[in-house]
């Protein structure tokens, strides 16, 4: 069965976006050994799970963007979870506006890769709470915000988890891969 796999930029005090809503504290380390380890990602995926607000950033900038992650950013079936959102433009997506457990169970039903959660950290919330998640993929970030929007906000259930694996960069960003214990 496919796994649901949630990759996200964290700060060091668990920080996914800055007190302006912006993730620029991210782009200075971001090298081509980690944009490597991001398409390795895309290819063992075929769906890109998405909230409303990073898929309109995400429809913004990648169809501008050129290379060998760009064209599979692009190319990728994604799946938008919005009430709001009335259609999709950028190539190969879908608007869900339904069940979220649902949709998902039916994503994981379908032949296929991995399911993909890339940023969207209200959407990651409530799969993590429908204990939808198979598999956290936490890029910590060699920074601390102090203060802005954390992954785990308003989180109120314990969630035990396993440490799966690590990775270290040369930029000093290291993915923590936790499975639910």
């Amino acid at each position: 069965m496919r796994e649901v796999i949630l990759s996200m930029f964290v700060s060091v005090d668990g920080y996914v976006e800055n007190s302006t809503g912006q993730q620029d504290w991210n782009i200075d380390v971001f090298d081509d050994e980690m944009e490597r380890h991001v398409g390795e990602q895309l290819d063992a995926a075929d769906t890109l799970l998405l909230g409303r607000r990073t898929y309109e950033l995400f429809a913004q900038a990648w169809p501008a963007e050129v290379g060998a992650v760009a064209d599979k950013m692009n190319g990728i079936a994604k799946v938008v979870f919005s009430r709001t959102l009335q259609g999709a433009a950028w190539h190969n997506t879908r608007v869900a506006s339904g069940d979220v457990a649902e949709e998902i169970a039916e994503l994981k039903r379908l032949p296929g890769k991995d399911i993909l959660i890339y940023g969207s950290a209200a959407l990651a919330r409530d799969l993590m709470r429908l204990g939808l998640i198979d598999e956290y993929l936490l890029w910590v970030h060699p920074v601390v915000l102090g203060d802005g929007r954390q992954l785990f906000e308003d989180f109120k259930d314990r969630v035990d988890l396993k440490l799966a694996g690590t990775r270290v960069f040369d930029t000093g960003v290291c993915i923590l891969r936790y499975r639910p214990a």
